[in-house]
């Protein structure tokens, strides 16, 4: 048993932590009905995606023409429920949902139009979902032409973190260009601490993509990627400095990351950085620091300039 002491102690305590000064933003309130998002059931809803989108690389392994749409099926509607909770869940982040709303003449709570907003952002992103397997399907191919050592698309789907990394990506970028807060974050961290490729959510990243190797590789939000691009291990595309407001905080959301036109191959542990452009068929060499425009079919090789 304590003595008064300790009680004192532990009352004292826990009143400090819970002060509004201590907290200072720390603190999600939670409001009856809402949930935080799972990053076990996110991990299951890209489990789910990844068995859709690869149909007998992942999820049931007895899957063949004969009942593939059935497994599809189930898999679809699962994914269906998984999400509107998860995306309801994401949805307590966003602004202008705290108050009761009037919903096409139906007076509703938030968490009533939280739920009918999930629901529409799940149907959306499902409809997505062929479009976004034809465009993996190019990564698919750009890494298994781009590595000698790979012996099959199977091998590259099963094997390569690339494929993990970037099926987050795409995932998370559907998500967020439909509306979807904090979620798509979320899964492309997930995706970063399985392979050490950091990919932001927000970044625009064109057909036939692929990293080698991959680890160590960072990907900014306002990073433009064209078609055929490959990188290789250590590539950071990143800003180079943060323009400050007049109270000295960073300003957010203003273009700050690098564009890669089609064709640019990066190779390992370059570093690029800022708003600049690497033009189309470009070539930046291991362990360059680049900081200004190159054009187009340029080399920059270590203290050498190549055409």
């Amino acid at each position: 048993m304590m003595n008064r002491s300790t009680q004192e102690l532990l009352t004292t305590v826990a009143k400090e932590l819970s002060s509004e000064c201590s907290l200072c933003g720390l603190f999600h309130e939670h409001r009856d009905g809402d949930s935080l998002p799972s990053q076990p059931e996110l991990a299951e809803i890209m489990d789910l995606c990844r068995s859709i989108l690869f149909p007998g690389f992942y999820g049931k392994s007895n899957v063949n023409n004969q009942n593939l749409v059935f497994h599809i099926g189930v898999a679809v509607e699962h994914l269906y429920t998984l999400l509107c909770n998860q995306i309801q869940a994401g949805l307590c982040f966003a602004t202008g949902w705290s108050e009761v709303e009037d919903y096409g003449n139906t007076y509703a709570t938030a968490q009533d139009l939280r739920r009918v907003k999930a629901e529409g952002l799940a149907s959306a992103f499902l409809q997505r979902l062929p479009a976004l397997r034809q465009t993996l399907a190019t990564d698919v191919e750009a890494a298994y032409l781009g590595d000698p050592a790979a012996e099959s698309y199977g091998e590259v789907i099963s094997c390569y973190p690339v494929i993990k990394a970037v099926t987050n990506y795409r995932v998370a970028h559907e998500l967020l260009t439909l509306g979807v807060p904090l979620i798509p974050r979320i899964i492309t961290e997930m995706a970063h601490s399985e392979t050490g490729i950091d990919i932001h959510p927000a970044a625009t990243i064109g057909h036939h993509f692929t990293i080698d190797h991959g680890t160590g590789v960072v990907i900014g939000a306002t990073c433009i990627i064209g078609n055929h691009v490959k990188l290789y291990q250590g590539v950071t595309l990143g800003a180079k400095s943060f323009p400050l407001d007049e109270k000295g905080n960073p300003i957010k959301g203003i273009p700050r990351h690098p564009i890669l036109e089609d064709n640019v191959i990066v190779y390992s542990n370059a570093t690029i950085l800022g708003r600049i452009t690497i033009g189309h068929d470009a070539v930046i060499g291991g362990n360059i620091w680049v900081t200004e425009d190159v054009e187009a079919g340029e080399k920059i090789l270590q203290n050498k300039y190549h055409k």
